[in-house]
């Protein structure tokens, strides 16, 4: 058995149903985070295409902010990355919570 073996694949399916590469996300240099590019470093790393550290160095996040960005997604999709939104899907996420 082989252990510890650094296995990626090449690809991985993006939000939108698009195949994403490296090369086919966001440029290291992204200073304007829309909401799909957000989506598609939390869909590369879920996928295995990166590490979280590597999308953090990568792209200048810290941990934290990568981890909110990976709450978002899981809690509303793609629309709980919207930066003018995030109050409101936080709040329904607290409702539902309570019941």
């Amino acid at each position: 058995m082989i252990e510890n073996q650094d296995i990626r694949p090449a690809m991985v399916i993006g939000p939108l149903g698009e195949p994403l590469t490296l090369e086919s996300l966001p440029p290291p240099s992204t200073t304007r985070w829309v909401v799909r590019r957000k989506a598609e470093v939390v869909a590369a790393v879920n996928g295995g295409l990166l590490t979280i550290d590597e999308a953090c160095d990568r792209y200048g996040l810290t941990l934290e902010e990568f981890a909110g960005w990976q709450r978002a997604v899981d809690r509303s999709g793609m629309q709980g990355l919207r930066v003018t939104r995030i109050q409101h899907y936080r709040e329904l996420y607290e409702r539902q919570l309570k019941y």
